[in-house]
């Protein structure tokens, strides 16, 4: 009798076992799926590094590369600036130096493809300078990606 009452536990903690494990291997797998990230998405989150990694070298001209070289692109901040040629110069003139530009981060992005063509990026921004260069100063933005034959750009910046 106790042999047959240990071999009930042992089947009920195996049983219970099986059922733990089926529940949190549903769970990984599921958190998995809801996080899977596509291959637009991650191309658009590395146009975003490769700018991070630019601003923090100092490098407003690589930088700019995530823009879309066009008139039509616009930057809407304190003012609208729209072309690619002056969004540029904008950033140059704010941001003379690699002290004035001092260390981008971006966190909270949030990435959503509208279609083949078009996306969403909002997030935040904080900058880390020196209180002579300006201070630290942070914010929030969206961006509006476009695909085209050199890849995701930024067509539209809406940053405050």
């Amino acid at each position: 009798m106790l042999t047959h009452r240990n071999q009930q536990d042992g089947q009920r903690r195996v049983n219970v076992y099986c059922r733990v494990t089926l529940a949190l291997s549903l769970l990984v797998l599921t958190c998995g799926i809801a996080h899977a990230e596509t291959p637009d998405e991650a191309a658009i989150r590395g146009v975003l590094n490769s700018q991070v990694a630019a601003w923090n070298r100092g490098d407003v001209v690589t930088f700019m590369q995530g823009y879309r070289d066009s008139p039509t692109t616009t930057f809407v901040g304190k003012t609208i600036q729209h072309g690619y040629a002056n969004i540029l110069a904008r950033y140059q003139k704010i941001y003379a130096g690699k002290d004035k530009m001092g260390q981008l981060t971006f966190t909270d992005l949030e990435v959503h493809q509208l279609d083949a063509h078009f996306a969403t990026v909002t997030g935040r921004y904080h900058l880390a300078r020196s209180a002579a260069a300006g201070g630290d100063t942070q914010g929030i933005f969206s961006l509006v990606f476009q695909e085209s034959e050199g890849g995701w750009k930024i067509i539209l910046d809406h940053t405050s």
